[in-house]
């Protein structure tokens, strides 16, 4: 039997600034759950379709060769935040972050776990999250994990694929305003222009609601607004939802296990609260919150959005 048809794993996907970072926080520290480090960007040049020019790479669920090595399909992972950390930490905005891991330990035990193993696309992606956290050294074990969670924004676009590759698996969906969401995503230092943001927040969205409709046990949605006006019930439903128990580091965002004041810079939310969602929408003026609202339109309805701003 295929690794992929029995292992647990859990994708976040979000559109950018739309509270990925901040929710898989929020699962990391649960006693049943790996939680990967930092984005688990799992892409590679190998993913080309229609959705190629609108989407990094990055962040798309990866493709591989018929044929290759364990060592070559390795390095195919972009993985950009942990691999920048584990092979140049100074340049790593985690320089500061205790994780100890090797490169090398971790593409080690990546190849010995696909060594006699049907070199599917599932079993690469399960032994990827696997090796990694048989080499994370210090990782906060409880002893009763049994899912590995990771997050990539827009890999709910590849919902399909990854749900199809791990029938055990699930993709939980965040979604934000798109207001606050633009708002802080203009923080970068090369933001996308309003237009382009509101038309690919849209698209995002619609590939969302239809995908939690095609597979409505194992695609979820969470509205961030949700999350920080009440962690408890947000979290709850998460958690059934998921097929995990209630544990309390649910409540707050954590790095391996340890709570964290702020969630800046694993993303540009720094305060996971309903105060500072509206003042970060509040940062634009009229004629832009009227801008996004004539690009995202059609979506406002499904999320109760068409009032907020």
């Amino acid at each position: 039997m295929s690794k992929a048809n029995t292992f647990r794993l859990i994708m976040i996907s979000a559109m950018y600034e739309n509270g990925g970072n901040t929710t898989h926080r929020f699962l990391d520290g649960h006693p049943e759950l790996f939680v990967y480090p930092f984005e688990s960007q799992l892409g590679n040049a190998r993913q080309q379709d229609f959705l190629s020019s609108l989407y990094p790479l990055k962040y798309r669920y990866p493709e591989f060769p018929l044929t290759g090595s364990a060592e070559q399909d390795f390095e195919l992972f972009f993985d950009e935040e942990l691999k920048t950390f584990l092979r140049s930490k100074k340049a790593s905005k985690f320089r500061d972050t205790d994780l100890v891991m090797t490169e090398a330990d971790r593409k080690r035990r990546f190849t010995e776990l696909m060594a006699g193993v049907p070199r599917t696309r599932g079993n690469i992606v399960a032994n990827f999250y696997e090796a990694t956290f048989d080499s994370w050294t210090n990782y906060a074990r409880s002893g009763k994990e049994a899912a590995y969670v990771g997050y990539s924004p827009v890999i709910g676009f590849d919902g399909e694929q990854i749900l199809e590759d791990f029938p055990n698996g699930h993709v939980l969906h965040v979604v934000r305003n798109p207001w606050s969401a633009y708002a802080d995503t203009s923080k970068r230092p090369y933001p996308l222009s309003i237009q382009r943001y509101g038309w690919t927040w849209a698209l995002m969205q619609h590939f969302a609601l239809t995908l939690s409709k095609r597979y409505p046990d194992r695609f979820h949605i969470l509205r961030f607004e949700d999350l920080v006006a009440d962690p408890k019930t947000a979290m709850a439903g998460v958690a059934k939802k998921l097929g995990i128990g209630w544990s309390d580091t649910l409540l707050y965002p954590s790095w391996n296990g340890q709570k964290m004041g702020e969630v800046y810079p694993w993303g540009t939310i720094r305060s996971a609260t309903t105060a500072a969602n509206i003042a970060t929408m509040n940062e634009l003026d009229a004629r832009q919150k009227a801008e996004i609202k004539s690009y995202t339109d059609t979506m406002l309805d499904f999320f109760d959005y068409r009032d907020m701003a």
